[in-house]
């Protein structure tokens, strides 16, 4: 079928964590300037955000024709609260939340601003606080579908972890996910976010992490979607 994307915007959080994905681009497809490349007959910007939700945003919503680009794509490395997935997994993330927005109570628990009824929880964009990605833009993958916790503060204790989990059940935590989702929609863009899992979510032990593998994984799922030309409008 053929490819009507023109415009992609790639984002991460890192350079790192884009490192095979430039590294493809520099062999496979023709660089026409510092920010784009062309691939299969359409243009690619990639783009470092920087860590967390704020930068993320900001990055996006201020990104040099953001108007134009057909599709945006976020990928990155995540932890997983769900067990049953193992280090390294790849997922599409179908919704995402923000997940430490709000006020912790005396007890310990978290509350978050649509609980504190200082937004509505179905406003646009959100739907019983989470973003829904409903794009009619859609890319096609082998991928199963996940759901994602942004926070600006990673989960690193069993209070904090027990709190998280019990109030949203997610299955996957990351520090820019519902950032990228919020921009592009409050930009009308269509989008989809690609995470590897790099660790569990637990007390902070790095030692049991592969950050190294996850952003291989995740990088690979980029590039076997450009290849096969799944990118398209519907």
């Amino acid at each position: 079928m053929k490819n009507n994307i023109k415009q992609l915007l790639v984002t991460s959080a890192t350079s790192f964590e884009l490192v095979p994905f430039m590294d493809f681009l520099e062999k496979e497809a023709e660089k026409k300037s510092f920010f784009e490349y062309n691939f299969n007959g359409f243009s690619i910007f990639p783009v470092v955000t920087g860590v967390g939700p704020t930068f993320t945003a900001f990055a996006i919503s201020r990104f040099n024709g953001i108007k134009d680009i057909d599709m945006a794509i976020n990928i990155g490395i995540a932890g997983a609260y769900n067990r049953g997935f193992e280090i390294g997994d790849a997922f599409q993330v179908d919704k995402d939340c923000f997940g430490d927005i709000g006020v912790e109570e005396a007890d310990g628990s978290f509350t978050d601003v649509f609980d504190l009824e200082l937004m509505n929880h179905s406003s646009f964009p959100f739907a019983n606080k989470w973003m829904i990605n409903d794009s009619k833009k859609k890319i096609e993958s082998a991928l199963p579908a996940a759901s994602c916790l942004t926070v600006n503060n990673v989960a690193g204790t069993d209070v904090t972890i027990n709190s998280r989990i019990l109030k949203y059940n997610a299955d996957l935590e990351s520090m820019e996910g519902a950032a990228f989702a919020y921009a592009c929609k409050m930009m009308q863009v269509d989008y989809l976010q690609l995470r590897a899992v790099s660790n569990y979510v637990e007390v902070r032990n790095k030692a049991n992490w592969d950050i190294d593998l996850a952003i291989q994984k995740v990088n690979a799922e980029l590039i076997k979607c450009l290849k096969s030309i799944n990118l398209r409008i519907a």
